[in-house]
């Protein structure tokens, strides 16, 4: 039998801390998205001035990373690099940069998803909040 990691209470809460200081520290008006391993949002905040549809696009990118167990600009790039299949994968939406796996040990617990600015910017709050966490 073999034990799993999953993402606690407090720590999805130092997560979210983190990115929105990020955001915050940078003017940067977007909607942080966590999931958890299995691409169910444990928390949602669109920040003032954020535009409405981010409020989907996060979570979709945060699914994307989670189920995929990499950031969502893998898929990005596959779909740019001329794979346009790949857009038919289901439960695959979100095939935008800013998704960022959480991971330990080569487990993935969950995601970050971020929408409102440039793709590396989402990506830049995403990987700051995980930092948060130590991973």
């Amino acid at each position: 039998m073999k034990t799993l990691f999953a993402l606690e209470s407090s720590e999805i809460k130092a997560i979210a801390a983190a990115a929105e200081a990020e955001a915050l520290k940078n003017n940067w008006a977007v909607t942080i998205a966590i999931v958890d391993a299995g691409g169910h949002l444990l928390h949602l905040n669109r920040l003032d001035g954020a535009a409405p549809v981010s409020a989907h696009i996060a979570p979709a990118k945060a699914q994307t990373a989670a189920l995929g167990r990499r950031e969502s600009k893998v898929y990005e790039d596959m779909v740019n690099g001329g794979r346009v299949s790949f857009l038919s994968a289901p439960a695959l939406s979100g095939l935008l940069e800013g998704g960022v796996p959480v991971m330990k040990d080569g487990q993935c617990l969950g995601a970050v998803g971020v929408s409102g600015v440039k793709s590396a910017e989402d990506a830049q709050i995403a990987r700051a909040g995980i930092a948060a966490i130590g991973l």
